[in-house]
């Protein structure tokens, strides 16, 4: 047998302060909040750092710079914009490997996947936005387009870099400035990002970062000088900042929720759909808002891929973030933990059959084994609710009209997936599911340059690509 040798990713390349302070105006200052919270490594227990929680009056200051630098923002050249852009585009790139380690020591999230999938992106949605900033007449919202004005971030802790990028990087290119909160279990990589913004010479006011928990937030969602609230989160939090912004002039998008269903139909390529349903569900360990948690298989195929799927998983490695053999890293926090336990014991409970794999778990930190449930009935909780951890539920199906019926049988509509060796069945399936994306023989692929939202209690609005300009665009 051969086995696998420890390849630790060095975590000397990141400097992480003993306490961190508010980024406002371009400076570091220290707030007027006395609240102050440590952020751990979740696979560790370790404390990382302390943050700041701001209070009202922090974020009054974060938002009065932001206004302040939109007069001369906002009359900068699209242009100019760009190299400013541009330049923290190159900067990510060059830092990529310590915001890499950084993103998994604060998230819990396999070295591998912060280095090969979060940093590229990043960066590439910074370029994106980049050429867009000197192009906005010719993006189909009129001959001269205009920004809003103060933009209000609130990011959640599954993807804290990226979530960043796509919100940033389209509101600066289209002249707005920002005020972002990120989430209070993992601010690591957005106070990185302040200095980054520092390093790129970019105005002061320009980019806020503002550290807290819910009220933070809260405050920043309900202030009057924001002008544009961007929302990433949990459908019950999106629907209380729906409810505070009704009725006011500010644009509002919001991404929550998913409860996804991957279709696997009986023509599909067996081995490749298994690594679509891995990808689509244990990829940053389930913490994903597009996961693939419902699969739906033939049932002429279903015990086929069952046992192929069950195989794959017992060659999955679970332990240290840092080790780049990983696949399965640590879940985010206690809280996280403690509601994946509560939903698995509820699908036992209400006679879904469970199985993990052989898998050691770690004595320390926050971990859950990657987890399959057969014999699920629509009207289990796990395949309602949206677990947001490694538990997949898997339902069968006999006609492609049954499929669909259970795969919309959600209040969620963000994303869904279709394994299919014919492209009409493919268009035929992708044309009646009710998912902002649908992805065809892949899973959780993204690109810049395309949209991606949802409908239903998945939220409204886009971001990515041209439409995600719009937001932050008087149209």
């Amino acid at each position: 047998m051969f086995e696998y040798a420890p390849a630790p990713e060095s975590r000397d390349i990141v400097d992480i302060k003993p306490s961190y302070g508010l980024f406002i105006n371009g400076e570091w200052v220290e707030p007027q909040s006395e609240e102050r919270h440590k952020t751990v490594n979740p696979a560790t227990e370790e404390v990382l750092s302390e943050i700041v929680w701001a209070g009202e009056a922090d974020v009054d200051r974060a938002v009065e710079a932001a206004r302040k630098a939109f007069a001369t923002w906002s009359a900068v050249p699209g242009s100019e914009r760009a190299k400013y852009i541009f330049r923290i585009a190159r900067i990510i790139q060059e830092r990529s490997r310590e915001l890499a380690v950084l993103e998994s020591l604060d998230n819990g999230k396999p070295i591998r996947e912060s280095r090969d999938v979060d940093l590229p992106l990043v960066a590439a949605h910074f370029f994106y936005y980049a050429g867009w900033a000197d192009k906005l007449s010719y993006a189909g919202f009129g001959p001269d387009p205009r920004p809003l004005g103060v933009a209000g971030q609130v990011i959640p802790w599954n993807f804290p870099l990226l979530m960043l990028a796509w919100k940033i990087a389209p509101a600066l290119a289209c002249g707005n400035t920002v005020v972002l909160k990120p989430a209070e279990t993992t601010p690591l990589t957005a106070l990185a990002f302040a200095e980054i913004c520092r390093q790129a010479d970019l105005p002061p006011g320009v980019v806020n970062i503002v550290t807290g928990a819910g009220e933070t937030g809260s405050a920043l969602v309900r202030h009057p000088g924001v002008d544009k609230v961007a929302f990433t989160g949990s459908t019950e939090v999106g629907r209380l900042i729906a409810r505070s912004v009704a009725g006011s002039r500010k644009k509002l998008t919001l991404e929550l929720g998913g409860k996804a269903a991957n279709i696997v139909f009986e023509d599909a390529a067996v081995d490749q759909a298994v690594e679509g349903i891995v990808n689509g569900i244990f990829f940053n360990q389930g913490h994903v808002c597009c996961a693939g948690s419902r699969l739906l298989v033939q049932e002429s195929v279903a015990e086929e891929v069952l046992d192929a799927l069950k195989r794959r998983l017992a060659t999955l490695r679970m332990g240290d973030p840092l080790d780049k053999n990983t696949d399965i890293g640590a879940i985010n926090s206690a809280a996280q933990l403690a509601k994946i336990r509560e939903l698995s014991e509820a699908g036992e409970s209400e006679g879904a059959e469970r199985w993990s794999p052989p898998c050691p778990i770690p004595d320390r930190g926050f971990w859950f084994p990657p987890t399959v449930f057969t014999g699920v009935a629509q009207s289990h909780r796990i395949a309602r609710e949206e677990i947001f951890g490694p538990v997949l539920s898997v339902l069968t199906f006999r006609t492609p009209a049954e499929a669909i019926e259970k795969a919309n049988n959600t209040p969620y509509g963000l994303s869904a997936g279709v394994w299919t060796e014919k492209g009409s069945l493919m268009l035929w399936a992708a044309s009646r599911l009710r998912a902002g994306v649908v992805w065809s023989n892949t899973f959780n692929r993204f690109d810049p340059a395309s949209p991606f939202g949802g409908f239903k209690e998945s939220g409204y609005g886009r971001e990515g690509g041209r439409h995600g300009l719009e937001a932050y665009l008087a149209v």
